[in-house]
């Protein structure tokens, strides 16, 4: 389980997912910063950072449109955490994350020494992870309201070591956006890049990361273990 972090806007491997988080799927309002997840173990680790506790009341059944066609609506858990107080305003000055429903900048250059913890944190957060079996490959996909952060993730992978190559923008049927990795990507380097030390760390979805796992082991026809290493 990570630490409580004092200074939520310091440049750490928990501070880098806990935004990414937060800009995936999160909000910001002048009082209050509001994060969701729908997997407990990030639920918790979100809650350590933050120096918050969780309770029952935070945890609720949601009903969710798929990103991709508005038609599908799926049940599934939904945990939300809210910090209250001036950390909303700091953050949107620091990081450009939009607030109140302005527009955002989405500046995360003080994470550059942690990427693939912020990436994680977006990944878990407004990412999609699917085995196509037409083709027997990983489709990894990043879909969100805010076409400006879908280009920002894209300049992160853009930039991310191993490179990953992206396609473009396209429009979503409920309105949104979304990109994907291209077929070229080496999906089971970006699997092993993007949750690398997440064992020792705690900073991870239990569900998305045994999703990409065994999505990128039916890809492979090899075992790529916990992808923690």
């Amino acid at each position: 389980m990570p630490e409580p972090v004092e200074d939520l806007l310091t440049s750490t491997p928990a501070t880098a997912y806990f935004w990414g988080r937060v800009a995936g799927d999160g909000e910001l309002t002048q009082s209050c910063v509001t994060v969701r997840t729908a997997d407990e173990t990030s639920a918790d680790a979100i809650a350590a950072i933050a120096g918050a506790g969780r309770t029952d009341h935070d945890h609720r059944v949601a009903a969710r449109e798929s990103a991709h066609d508005a038609s599908i609506v799926r049940f599934e858990d939904e945990y939300k955490l809210q910090v209250f107080g001036m950390l909303a305003d700091r953050a949107s000055a620091a990081l450009g994350l939009p607030i109140d429903g302005q527009p955002g900048g989405y500046r995360f250059d003080m994470f550059s020494d942690y990427r693939p913890q912020l990436v994680r944190g977006l990944l878990e957060a407004c990412g999609t992870v699917c085995f196509r079996e037409s083709s027997g490959s990983v489709g990894v996909s990043f879909v969100h309201d805010d076409e400006a952060l879908l280009r920002t993730v894209r300049s992160l992978l853009d930039a991310a070591d191993p490179h990953v190559p992206t396609d473009d923008l396209s429009d979503t049927s409920s309105g949104g956006y979304w990109f994907g990795l291209a077929d070229e990507a080496d999906t089971a380097a970006f699997a092993q890049w993007v949750y690398a030390d997440s064992d020792s760390s705690g900073l991870y979805s239990t569900e998305r990361r045994q999703k990409l796992r065994r999505s990128v082991e039916r890809a492979t026809g090899s075992e790529v273990g916990e992808l923690s290493q």
